[in-house]
Parts: C-alpha cells; structure tokens; sequence
C-alpha cells in the first residue's frame, strides 16, 4: 500500500483527503441533528446530510484513484456532482414550499443544474476540442439558475415565506453566484480551450493539478455551508 501514501507536496490528495473527513464529519452532523429539528425543517436537513455524505463517499474514491493514477479522476467527480447539485437546487424547493412552491419550480432547477453538468462534461472530457462552446452553454444553464434565485420565482416565493427563509435563501444564493462561480475557474484552467481560446495554464498537468485543487476547494465550501445555511434556517423560529 506503499503508493497510496500522500507525499508531502501532494497537494492535490491532500485536498481529496481533507475533503474526504469533511464531507464525512459534516454528514455526521448532520444526521445527529435530525432528531432534535422540527418537522417542517427535517426533511432539508436530511438533503443536506445526504449530500455531504455522497460527495464523502466520491472523495473517498476519487483520492484513492488519484493517488494510484496520478490523474484527475473526472469521470467520480462529474457522478458526484450529478448527484449532489440537484439535491442542493432542491433545497430552494423545500425551504420555499410553505410560500406556495411548485413542482414546477423544483423541475426547472434540477433540469438546469443537469444541463450545467452534462455539457461540462462534455468540454471537459468528449469534446475537448469545443470546450468554449460546452463551457458557454453550461454557463448559460449556470446563469439561468443565479436568475431564478436572485429575481425569479425563489427570490420572490422567499420574500413570502418569512423573515427567516428570505435571509436563508439570499445566503444559499450567494453561495450559487460566488461559490458556484469557482467551478468555472477550475473549468478554464483543465481545459484547452481555456479562456477565450487563451489557456491559462502552458503545462497540462499543472493545468489539470490546478483544476482539482479548486473543484475540492469549491465543494467543501459550497457543500457543508449550503448544509449549515440550512441548519441555522432549522434552528430560527419562522
């Protein structure tokens, strides 16, 4: 087991291993507090505790994988990612529903976020080639997502919801503009297309070490804190 020891200058599994015990505790957490959160709240809990808990099990493989390749394990994160970022677009359906949200809602959002990923996959690992092209759609998606919960129907159903949801909510939808936004970053620097067709970073494995450190950055971030916006929304007395 000697090759799956992390090098004092692996810095890319190092961040897939505090990444790992992050994710993990935060579930953990999680999961305990359901008990003690009230009915109304549980349910976006138990989302938030579901989602650090699959990305805990991703970055268990992913670092595992990167420590016996050497490569960036694309194929796990985008698995990951496609299953942990509807589930944190549904949490706006779940904390609005009291304010009237509709399925409706809850669909555009996961459709979205689906679009976002799947062309990011594709830029990022079939179609290299026409990365620009893939990055602008899914930045599209991106963007369409930033509207919905800054001046759509989640910002507006938020506004009816009470005091507490609405200051919940324009957290969460920081999180979305600013957290979301490093993906793109990490996005620019694995791909040749880089930005505006100039790559950003001359050497590829840098380029590909870079992006990692930045999509494991960006996910404990966005992660763990949507989980504890929500905690702190379970804890107010709306």
């Amino acid at each position: 087991m000697e090759h799956l020891k992390i090098a004092a200058d692996n810095y890319v599994a190092f961040t897939f291993f505090i990444g790992t015990m992050a994710m993990m505790a935060a579930s953990v957490f999680f999961f305990f507090e359901l008990g003690n959160t009230s009915a109304k709240w549980r349910t976006s809990l138990l989302v938030s505790g579901l989602i650090t808990f699959i990305a805990a099990v991703h970055y268990y493989y992913m670092r595992g994988y990167n420590l016996e390749t050497g490569d960036s394990p694309t194929f796990f994160r985008y698995v990951d990612w496609i299953l942990t970022v509807p589930l944190m677009c549904v949490e706006f359906y779940l904390i609005t529903k009291k304010a009237g949200s509709k399925q409706g809602l809850l669909w555009k959002l996961i459709f979205a976020s689906l679009v976002m990923l799947v062309t990011g996959y594709f830029g990022e690992t079939i179609d290299r080639g026409n990365s620009v092209l893939w990055g602008v759609i899914s930045g599209a998606a991106y963007f369409y997502i930033v509207y919905l919960v800054w001046f759509g129907e989640v910002a507006k159903l938020a506004q009816t919801a009470g005091a507490q949801v609405a200051k919940a909510t324009k957290v969460l939808a920081w999180f979305v503009l600013v957290g979301w936004a490093i993906y793109p970053l990490g996005y620019i620097l694995g791909t040749p297309g880089g930005l505006f067709g100039i790559q950003l970073v001359s050497d590829p494995a840098a380029a590909t070490h870079a992006m990692d450190i930045v999509y494991n950055i960006a996910d404990a971030i966005n992660k763990i804190g949507f989980g504890l916006v929500i905690y702190a929304l379970s804890r107010s007395e709306d």
